[in-house]
């Protein structure tokens, strides 16, 4: 059964239109890839994050909700499981999925994503099941999201500039980019957001442009393990 707190997300999942969260919508003329992600809720009211290998060609070190590319015939929602499962070890079967938002199109990789959400209703452990994909995983509170001192602005080399959030058990990881996207307009749309300092703005770390080596944050993994 959904918990109360969660019931706004579930009613703003089925309210929510591709213009709320992104301004990008394949063109008809192509034909992008496709995959999906879990917005997996807990209940320690948090969300289940990756963080990516260092050493990755794309993408190195960012943070990101468990998902990949979906399988010949696999459906958004069971790829979202399957990827969550193959980079956490968490049991698929204990998730309830209760929401699927509008397909998001990435146009530097012309990739389409499909967001799941899901609630957590039988938990099980997580850690990084394959440390050449993943880096560490986290059980990020909302909490701590919506605490306006780990909020700032991203600005990437290119000159664009866009959400972020400092997650960890230092607060001293980068959560940018589509994630940080996502999260930042679900909670813009529940009115979850508190007044931060938009001017607050963060450079984009160079290990996550080149893999640059990172110490995995002490307590991050095995999540088991935490109080």
């Amino acid at each position: 059964m959904i918990p109360d707190w969660l019931q706004p997300v579930v009613n703003a999942a089925q309210a929510m239109t591709v213009d709320d969260l992104t301004r990008f919508v394949a063109p008809e003329d192509v034909e992008p890839r496709r995959g999906a992600v879990l917005l997996l809720f807990g209940a320690q009211r948090d969300l289940l994050l990756t963080e990516r290998a260092h050493d990755m060609r794309s993408h190195p070190g960012q943070v990101s909700f468990p998902g990949g590319s979906l399988d010949p015939g696999e459906t958004p929602r069971e790829a979202a499981l399957r990827e969550a499962e193959e980079e956490t070890g968490l049991r698929a079967d204990g998730v309830e999925v209760f929401a699927e938002l509008p397909e998001l199109w990435l146009p530097p990789s012309n990739f389409a994503v499909t967001p799941i959400l899901g609630w957590w209703r039988e938990e099980s452990p997580v850690s990084v099941v394959d440390p050449r994909e993943v880096h560490a995983v986290y059980r990020v509170p909302l909490d701590e999201l919506l605490d306006p001192t780990h909020r700032v602005s991203v600005r990437h080399p290119s000159g664009w500039t866009g959400p972020g959030f400092l997650i960890g058990p230092e607060h001293d990881l980068l959560l940018w980019g589509f994630t940080a996207g996502i999260i930042s307009r679900l909670l813009d749309f529940l009115g979850w957001t508190r007044p931060w300092d938009e001017t607050s703005l963060r450079d984009l770390p160079d290990y996550m442009l080149q893999g640059g080596p990172r110490p995995a944050p002490p307590g991050a993994v095995p999540l088991e393990e935490r109080p």
